[in-house]
């Protein structure tokens, strides 16, 4: 039977109402949190009842915390020895920084239970990957590719995965990775929870929480078209030409602490910090090109201050959550009005605010005034920085006729095209027949709020 929970779940205002374990409130409090963010009051009591669920919800609303207490809270409710090259919970995320930010959520919020977490992720050895499944681990976090190549090497089984969690399912999509989910998914446990959290909401999301959900329970914050109230935001006309020298007059203020500059594509992220360092300005890149080493240095410097211009392509930056970010530069001005919210909400946060600007040539326009409908407001047209030699563009007519730009999308960070929705047909909802239910394939032996679950005592 499921445990009881409160009914009044509008009026939850504290983590203490939210019925998790003593110990996972333990550490909760030691982080000094108390107040639940909307997410985690929504989805939590919801995940403790066992419940598939689909989230729509940015980073930085705490999604993370979201999904990993509840699942902590089932594994104290239901212990099990650990089984070698095996894993109870998976994780699935798009970046390796977004991988090893989820991974050190959970080992913060289990810090007073036995729980072994870990993590894999291309770009560094995978012989020291492999040695640490050996024994395996209680909660595995991933990216799609490098789990495939364990699982292909049988240095783990997903045979016993009792939660599934896919994060930025949107991002993880438009890397490609839909066929690579769609393996994992069929070598999982049909009797599971899933989870699928994503920041945007197209056709192809929906498709795959049919596919993978079992009567989905749908949660919500912050719509797409909504920007961070506190964010100040401008655009300047410029010409392509002129971008580069452009970026490097807004980024010479005293008064920016950090700012985060996005490019479309991997080599202009390193042409812009080229051009920095040229003209002294420190600054550092972070794309799927760079390696693990490469990629942690450059965030490490960011954060702590030593470099206050970060690079980054939509991808790389999916998942970065830091604190302190006063600029956000969109050298590029992003194809899809929904990526446009997601990077300026980089800025603004913990109560500050912040200002994002986009520079915005010709060919740009229409994918500017296509944000300016989505939410639903016209971005004032900044004055040249003082001491530029940049020949800003007159400010266009805002009844001019524009036409959207032919070629490929640009702006998303993905592999360009259109991509199909999935062809195969949703499978049964989990019942007593084998063979039905969710993808993969393994009946268990005893019910936890509605599902079975395969229980072996506690670990020893």
């Amino acid at each position: 039977m499921p445990r009881a929970r409160s009914n009044e779940r509008h009026y939850m205002t504290k983590f203490s109402d939210l019925g998790l374990n003593p110990l996972l409130m333990r550490a909760i409090t030691e982080e000094g949190y108390e107040t639940p963010t909307p997410i985690q009051a929504q989805a939590i009591p919801l995940l403790l009842e066992d419940k598939d669920l689909l989230g729509i919800a940015q980073t930085g609303t705490g999604k993370t915390a979201a999904f990993a207490l509840p699942t902590l809270d089932f594994m104290l409710e239901f212990p099990q020895k650990r089984r070698a090259r095996s894993a109870r919970v998976l994780v699935l995320a798009p970046t390796r920084e977004l991988a090893g930010q989820i991974a050190e959520s959970f080992r913060t919020y289990s810090r007073h239970m036995d729980c072994n977490v870990q993590t894999v992720f291309g770009g560094v050895n995978i012989n020291a990957q492999r040695r640490a499944l050996q024994g395996g681990a209680d909660i595995l976090v991933a990216t799609p590719g490098r789990l495939l190549d364990l699982v292909g090497q049988k240095a783990v089984s997903l045979q016993e995965i009792e939660v599934l969690i896919l994060d930025e399912a949107d991002q993880m999509l438009d890397m490609g990775f839909i066929h690579d989910l769609k393996k994992i998914v069929a070598q999982v446990p049909k009797d599971r929870q899933t989870l699928l959290f994503s920041a945007t909401m197209p056709k192809l999301i929906s498709d795959l929480a049919q596919q993978f959900l079992d009567k989905p329970v749908r949660v919500s914050v912050t719509p797409p078209s909504t920007t961070a109230e506190r964010v100040d935001q401008g655009v300047y006309h410029v010409s392509n030409n002129d971008k580069l020298e452009l970026l490097f007059d807004v980024l010479n203020n005293p008064e920016i602490d950090r700012a985060l500059v996005f490019t479309r594509t991997k080599h202009g992220a390193d042409k812009v910090v080229r051009k920095l360092l040229a003209k002294g300005l420190d600054a550092r890149a972070i794309h799927g090109n760079k390696s693990q080493p490469q990629r942690m240095k450059a965030l490490d410097a960011f954060k702590n201050g030593t470099c206050k211009v970060l690079v980054a392509t939509d991808i790389a930056a999916r998942g970065i959550d830091i604190d302190g970010i006063s600029h956000v530069v969109n050298f590029e001005v992003p194809n899809v009005p929904e990526q446009y919210v997601h990077r300026i909400g980089r800025t603004a946060r913990a109560g500050r605010t912040g200002l994002a600007v986009s520079f915005v040539a010709e060919d740009e326009r229409y994918f500017l005034r296509d944000i300016e409908k989505t939410i639903d407001m016209q971005i004032d047209v900044l004055k040249a920085p003082e001491g530029t030699k940049v020949d800003l563009l007159p400010t266009p007519d805002p009844n001019e006729r524009l036409y959207k730009p032919k070629g490929p999308a640009r702006g998303t960070g993905g592999r360009g095209g259109q991509r199909r929705p999935p062809n195969s047909s949703r499978p049964q909802g989990k019942g007593k027949t084998q063979g039905t239910g969710k993808a993969g394939g393994k009946p268990g032996s005893r019910s936890r709020g509605g599902k079975k679950r395969k229980l072996e005592g506690a670990r020893g």
